[in-house]
């Protein structure tokens, strides 16, 4: 079975410490920056290791070295062993691969939790991540460590990166475009083969070209040629035709500034959708548990003042898309904000409601 993020989250609240977990999927999907996320939030530490970058066992166990007293060899502890006695989530990452003899060291700590006989504290969890795929150059797992880990296939959907950009300050532009462009998310067409290299756009690459193009109002040739490098030329042309050619407003623009109404009468009912839900995917990221914000009331103002121009200004079919956006199982930050700053906001929502 495939999961989700939110299925992922799940999996995590509700394994015992003392069971592994394997997630399999493919490169640059956000594995490691959710199990991050999630265990920070918790407050536990999260030490990662690429096991494919370590060329021999004592990259993992420390090194050996005498002891004096003893007369015998021991292992020196390597620099992420835990010596304050808390717990921590381990996450191999690159699991498959990883060299034979570094994964037979691994044996011993996911059915002991000991390295070189010294134990993790109580408490600790092991996370492994492997690449899924016959692109990748992998190593073949033994059957007796593959079944010490609980294994799911992790495939995070569009929804959950779009929720995560907009809580990221991910590029609107991008959050745009991948909101129409789904398909080019973890898109498998690669650019022209370069000496055998290629390029194609993932959910990494994205968030790189975020970083870019937050540096430009303006993406003409020469920042097509720095971008191309990141998602390949089919993906960065086409982004880039996308943004120059239509200019839809952003939801922080709207919330934060007023809405444009000269904008919005440019606007197919497609797009207008679309920035229907951009309203709902900003607010929703911007009062996640946890977060403050002074301007809510102004946000719930601007929020008033957009329903009352469709609802006054545009197709009934875009006022019952808001309406029913609005909800404490899809948007319950959004739901909480209009109850509690725009009552009249939320009567409108019930007497629409009421009367279709």
């Amino acid at each position: 079975m495939t999961i989700d993020a939110s299925q992922l989250y799940f999996i995590l609240e509700n394994t015992p410490a003392s069971q592994n977990i394997m997630l399999v999927g493919k490169h640059g999907i956000g594995k490691s920056r959710i199990l991050e996320d999630f265990f920070k939030a918790r407050k536990e530490k999260v030490v990662t290791l690429f096991l494919g970058q370590m060329s021999d066992p004592g990259d993992l166990i420390g090194l050996p070295h005498l002891d004096e007293e003893s007369g015998k060899t021991d292992f020196m502890l390597p620099y992420w062993f835990p010596t304050d006695g808390k717990p921590l989530v381990l996450f191999l990452d690159e699991l498959n691969r990883a060299r034979p003899e570094v994964l037979q060291t691994v044996m011993d700590l996911t059915l002991n939790r000991k390295l070189a006989g010294k134990a993790l504290p109580e408490g600790s969890r092991i996370i492994s991540a492997v690449n899924g795929g016959s692109e990748y150059q992998l190593t073949e797992l033994d059957p007796a460590l593959v079944s010490r880990f609980n294994i799911y296939e992790f495939a995070p959907s569009v929804e959950d990166w779009l929720n995560w950009a907009s809580s990221a300050a991910i590029d609107q532009r991008i959050i745009n475009f991948i909101s129409e462009n789904p398909e080019y998310l973890d898109s498998d067409t690669a650019a022209l083969d370069n000496e055998g290299l290629s390029r194609s756009p993932d959910r990494r690459s994205w968030e790189r070209s975020s970083q870019i193009i937050k540096n430009f109002e303006n993406l003409g040739a020469q920042e097509l040629a720095l971008v191309s490098g990141i998602l390949g030329d089919q993906a960065a042309s086409l982004f880039f035709r996308f943004t120059n050619d239509r200019k839809i407003p952003t939801a922080k623009a709207i919330l934060c500034q007023g809405i444009d109404k000269d904008c919005l009468k440019k606007l197919s009912l497609t797009q207008l959708t679309f920035v229907n839900e951009s309203l709902f995917r900003y607010i929703e990221a911007l009062y996640a548990p946890g977060k403050e914000n002074s301007d809510s009331e102004k946000i719930a103002k601007e929020l008033e003042a957009y329903f009352d121009y469709i609802l006054q200004n545009m197709p009934k079919e875009l006022s019952s898309h808001f309406v029913s956006l609005c909800s404490a199982e899809q948007t319950p930050n959004t739901l909480n904000l209009i109850t509690e700053k725009c009552p009249s906001l939320y009567k409108k929502l019930l007497d629409f409601v009421t009367e279709a």
